[in-house]
């Protein structure tokens, strides 16, 4: 039996307070001018010191849920993309069910950096579709709904070397959600592409704090703690490998091109995905950037800019909508829909309307959350 699953609702939350360039350019030796011309970023968010990862989440699950018309008893399964956990056991997954009530559902953390939210969209959408296929053959319900929540948070500002221009400047926190469900015919229906470069996994690192380098007074003074980048080596591997793992992903799901209506990248520097945007081959795609107003958030980056959107009604009943993401590991996923009917979906589009030509260069940045 193939059931189609989709995303069904989106919600997303970003902290209150809110970091300008001026500010994070004069601890890392920078402009702001300078900042927003190698990146995009105009400003970005920060949690308060009493906010960890799961707090952000839960409020980010909890739009999602009161959009879907969700009760959290509903919800079969929490999946939470992060790559700054609240602590390293327990789960960050199952503090939320705790903060939201979800006491019925499976939660369980996914790290794959900052490609984390396409990894654990993946895994729920697989396990709603196996539960359901279970059902039909006549096994035993979950005892919960069709429902699976998949969340993206991440609280970067914890990690971060204030000094490090090349990632101090890059970096906000936030979370995205999406709840997952069953769909009509002809929508939703996710196919996936996951890919992982483990020969270039010291291209993003933490150091220390694990099993091989154990926190320690000399992995404190060495500054081993922090979040490590290089730049130069992450912009040639998204350069080499984002464009065949789009390719791959539309033969895959046997979509050409030319259908894709919109395409929600990791919003990780906008000067890069400009660069990168002409090899993609999506030019009747809309490419949505929301990165100017909060940075690159992480695992959150793909979720938050998918509610922005979504919430301004910018997805139409039945458009073909493609999402990826790449990060540590290093790793790379993407996924393409059909866009079900969300409470803010515009109504399908009429079949013979012209497509016009995206340039990234004529995205608009997005503003504004709930």
């Amino acid at each position: 039996m193939n059931t189609a699953i989709g995303i069904i609702a989106t919600g997303s939350y970003l902290p209150a307070t809110v970091v300008d360039n001026t500010t994070v350019g004069e601890a890392a030796g920078v402009s702001a001018e300078w900042i927003e011309r190698k990146t995009g970023i105009r400003r970005r968010h920060r949690a308060a010191p009493h906010e960890a990862t799961s707090d952000l989440a839960a409020h980010a699950a909890r739009h999602a849920l009161e959009q879907a018309g969700l009760a959290p008893d509903e919800i079969a399964y929490v999946v939470v993309a992060t790559s700054t956990p609240d602590h390293p056991q327990p789960a960050t997954a199952a503090i939320v069910t705790d903060l939201i009530g979800a006491r019925r559902a499976a939660a369980f953390d996914v790290n794959s950096v900052c490609s984390g939210f396409m990894f654990a969209l993946t895994a729920a959408d697989r396990m709603l579709r196996s539960d359901a296929a279970d059902a039909a053959a006549g096994g035993q319900s979950p005892g919960q709904g069709p429902y699976a929540l998949v969340i993206g948070a991440d609280v970067y500002s914890r990690i971060l070397d204030p000094a490090d221009r090349k990632t101090a400047i890059l970096f906000g926190d936030g979370a995205g959600a999406v709840v997952l469900g069953p769909v009509p015919a002809g929508a939703g229906g996710i196919t996936t592409s996951l890919a992982t470069r483990g020969d270039q996994h010291r291209l993003i690192s933490v150091p220390a704090g694990g099993s091989r380098r154990p926190a320690s007074q000399d992995t404190l003074a060495e500054g081993a703690h922090w979040f490590t980048m290089d730049g130069r080596g992450v912009r040639g591997f998204v350069h080499e490998n984002l464009p065949g793992a789009i390719h791959t992903l539309l033969d895959k799901a046997g979509v050409p091109a030319r259908a894709v209506r919109h395409f929600v990248p990791h919003q990780a520097n906008g000067v890069m995905l400009a660069e990168v945007w002409p090899a993609l081959g999506l030019d009747t795609a809309r490419m949505h950037l929301a990165l100017a107003h909060h940075g690159n958030t992480g695992a959150a980056s793909v979720p938050i800019t998918l509610d922005l959107a979504h919430r301004r009604g910018l997805f139409a009943e039945g458009d073909v909508t493609v999402l990826s993401a790449f990060g540590g590991g290093m790793s790379v996923g993407s996924a393409l829909l059909r866009w079900a009917p969300t409470r803010h979906a515009r109504p399908a589009r009429v079949r013979d309307e012209t497509l016009v030509p995206a340039t990234a260069a004529r995205v608009p940045a997005l503003a504004g959350v709930r």
